[in-house]
């Protein structure tokens, strides 16, 4: 057997990697020192773990916008999270950054997410002392409770990535729009909002919710009258823009951007959304029960504790937080089952 090292290899073809870009040879570690592995970088022995983890599994029957869809096309958190790695891929490959460290990111970015979407989050930020985000419960989800409370020991530029990439209702690149410390880390949370933008607007218009000819004159003006074009209009802007960025000999620190006309269209576009189906999505019937399984579910197993999984009832934390990381574990048909059977 021949010996090769091809984690060297690869480690020193990423010296061709603009100077930006993240070396996993110089990886900021992990929490725990492993030896490296023979064949993988350290960035993509991190994409592996989070592809083989339960809680990536999970994902697949997670909400992302619309609770228990009855359409087979409709997005779930899975092909959102497979959605935001393609583009965001595709920018880093474009833009000559850490191919490897950016997938990574990207698939981990909402392991942490609750059922039923943001409204499982807003129920659960109600109800937790501590508050909840589901970007510090994806932190949490890689960190602790993974592999039965071992986690999955990421490095700290995957882990970074993952905690920063959420935005609320910020403006993109707006105030308060919260620094990331890659460059790759950047490209990831600009890639999630050219995601769930474009895929929202699909869902919505299959759900009736809107229709095509809604959308503002100026974002299909600019961007494309369908999704495939918009996608494709935000991707090169963002390539376009960065580029400009990187090769800025007199930048320390470029960014991920957009030129500013696209940069306002696309933030009008988030606006219109924000108005049109996600507040108004917080209050039909479907939100009110996901809203009620919560809250069913939190005030029973605060009640009997000894009922929560080894895996959970066996850490030392409070029981509000062992709650809270059970059911923002939980899928959306697997919650509203727990939640029926309680209440019987």
């Amino acid at each position: 057997m021949v010996n090769l090292n091809i984690r060297q290899r690869i480690e020193e073809s990423e010296n061709s990697l603009s100077p930006h870009a993240s070396k996993s040879r110089l990886s900021q570690g992990r929490l725990k020192w492993e030896e490296p592995c023979s064949i993988r970088t350290d960035f993509q022995r991190d994409r592996d773990r989070i592809i083989y983890s339960n809680a990536f599994r999970r994902l697949k029957h997670k909400t992302q916008v619309f609770i228990a869809p009855l359409g087979d096309h409709y997005v779930t958190r899975l092909t959102h999270t497979l959605e935001v790695s393609q583009i965001a891929r595709t920018i880093s490959r474009a833009l000559n950054l850490n191919e490897d460290l950016t997938e990574a990111i990207a698939l981990g970015h909402d392991l942490g997410h609750t059922p039923f979407g943001h409204i499982g989050e807003q129920v659960l930020n109600e109800l937790f002392p501590g508050g909840f985000k589901h970007n510090e419960q994806s932190l949490r989800v890689v960190d602790l409770l993974e592999k039965d409370g071992q986690g999955l020991n990421l490095t700290w530029e995957v882990r970074d990535g993952i905690l920063n990439h959420s935005k609320s209702g910020i403006e993109i690149l707006g105030d308060g729009w919260a620094e990331v410390g890659t460059i790759e880390g950047q490209v990831v949370k600009m890639a999630d909002i050219v995601a769930y933008v474009n895929h929202d607007i699909a869902d919505a218009i299959r759900a009736g919710v809107m229709s095509e000819n809604e959308l503002p004159t100026s974002a299909v003006k600019l961007l494309g009258s369908t999704s495939r074009q918009r996608i494709n209009t935000l991707v090169c802007d963002i390539v376009s823009c960065s580029l400009t960025s990187l090769s800025n000999a007199n930048l320390k620190e470029p960014t991920i951007g957009m030129n500013s006309e696209i940069l306002e269209v696309t933030n009008n576009l988030r606006e219109f959304l924000f108005d049109k189906v996600y507040n108004p999505n917080l209050s039909n019937k479907d939100t009110s029960k996901a809203r009620k399984a919560i809250r069913l579910l939190y005030s029973y197993f605060l009640k009997h504790a000894e009922e929560l999984p080894e895996e959970y009832a066996s850490r030392g934390d409070t029981v509000e937080r062992k709650v809270t990381d059970y059911i923002a574990g939980m899928t959306d048909q697997y919650a509203l089952q727990m939640a029926k059977e309680i209440a019987r």
